[in-house]
């Protein structure tokens, strides 16, 4: 008989804590990397010649690999898992990082940046899936939040954190040093995530405690899954409901993570440090919401007894109605005032963005929860990609960041409008009828 590899403890432990944590700070690297192009737009625009819509063009080849890899990356985390995929992606940031900090000119930065987001493009379907694995649906609020909270973490620390790299090292230095990050959560990924049946240190109580709780089931690593087929998946109006509502908030999160340092600086005529003081500010509260409002306040709800479709689908329209704040930013002259408008918007959308993540875990058919999570964050990603290029042209031919605020709060509507008429009740999609089964 097969000897179990889990502790025989009969306590239930909080080791899916620690495994929610260390996909946190996955996460807080990854949006480091990411948002690193946007601190260095005035250097390179110095040393480059990067205009508006070049940089723009820039800011977007991230989006078009990160999206296009979506789906077929749900399909190898449903068949190859969660630990390999993750550690080769997480590999290859810190590659494509170097590669960045070593390119001589703007073809070969684009191609950098394609490469990232071919290496970045696991990180969220895999977290989602390692999400469902290691939580009882009544918890998967905050842990979700978490991974997606050190988004918004990373943006209010990680601008500031990299302007100072670049007034120090320049801006081959920052990237330098990104590398070395990606690098580190590379080695401590490594060393400490394996899925639950997998972890020696997973005691027995918690295990089925986890189980009870309706924790998703693992794919056997190689194993070709037999969840629902793509045409399954998108004939589905659950997953469009869900995925045009996502691709709303992804808008405007790309929008202001690839140019909100650069509009204070240009717009208000303050320098990085000062911009990155700000932005800290603004992606800080960011921070807070997603993890009280979207993380414990909807799983104290639900375990108190409140209907968790209509909690968790309130959440998600209200973010996306808040998200309507950053219009006041094109018609203020005052940073402070155009910073609390903008400080509201976030806020809303922060903590509208962990509900979403969870939802893939909870309506996915069997086996299909990378495939549901893949879909909804290629969309999500085709919206990121134009944000930063609309944004650029927008820029380049007004020269002014009001209509490209007008025009991302414009977009939430159609969200709004998805998630109330679409999305219909968030539960489980029935598993295709299979012939012969």
């Amino acid at each position: 008989m097969q000897r179990s590899i889990i502790a025989p403890a009969e306590r239930v432990t909080n080791l899916r804590w620690g495994i929610a944590l260390i996909l946190a700070f996955g996460v807080l690297i990854n949006y480091i990397d990411r948002g690193a192009l946007s601190v260095a737009s005035k250097p390179l625009h110095d040393e480059l010649g990067m205009g508006p819509e070049q940089f723009g063009f820039l800011s977007s080849a991230f989006f078009a690999v990160y999206a296009f890899s979506q789906i077929p990356i749900g399909y190898i985390l449903d068949r190859y898992g969660v630990t390999v995929i993750s550690r080769v992606g997480a590999f290859l940031w810190s590659v494509a990082a170097a590669c960045t900090a070593l390119a001589p000119n703007f073809v070969t930065i684009y191609l950098a940046r394609l490469f990232l987001g071919l290496a970045e493009a696991p990180t969220f379907p895999a977290n989602a899936k390692a999400v469902g694995y290691w939580f009882p649906r009544n918890e998967r609020g905050l842990a979700t939040s978490l991974f997606d909270a050190a988004a918004k973490l990373s943006n209010a620390i990680g601008v500031a954190f990299t302007a100072y790299l670049l007034v120090w090292f320049g801006w081959r230095g920052m990237f330098w040093s990104t590398a070395a990050l990606s690098l580190v959560f590379f080695v401590l990924f490594y060393l400490f995530y394996r899925n639950p049946s997998r972890d020696k240190r997973l005691t027995h109580a918690e295990a089925q405690f986890i189980r009870d709780g309706g924790g998703e089931p693992e794919t056997a690593p190689g194993q070709k899954p037999r969840g629902a087929s793509l045409l399954y998946l998108i004939a589905q109006p659950k997953i469009w409901g869900l995925t045009i509502g996502f691709a709303a908030y992804g808008y405007l999160f790309a929008f202001l993570l690839t140019w909100l340092p650069t509009y204070l600086q240009t717009t208000f005529g303050v320098n990085i440090l000062k911009a990155g003081g700000y932005v800290f500010l603004i992606w800080g509260v960011g921070t807070l919401t997603d993890l009280i409002v979207g993380g414990w306040l909807v799983d104290y709800l639900i375990k108190r007894g409140a209907d968790a479709n209509r909690v968790r689908k309130t959440v998600l329209i209200v973010g996306l109605v808040m998200g309507f704040a950053v219009i006041g930013a094109a018609y203020t002259k005052d940073i402070n005032v155009a910073v609390a408008w903008i400080t509201i918007a976030v806020a809303g959308i922060s903590f509208h963005a962990p509900v979403g993540w969870s939802i893939p875990a909870l309506i996915a058919p069997t086996e299909s929860t990378g495939q549901v999570g893949g879909i909804m964050n290629f969309l999500n990603n085709v919206a990121g990609f134009f944000a930063p290029t609309i944004t650029g042209f927008i820029v380049a031919q007004t020269g002014s960041f009001n209509i490209a605020l007008i025009t991302a709060a414009a977009i939430l509507i159609v969200g709004i409008l998805s998630y109330t008429f679409v999305l219909g009740r968030i539960e489980k999609i029935p598993d295709p009828v299979r012939i012969g089964a």
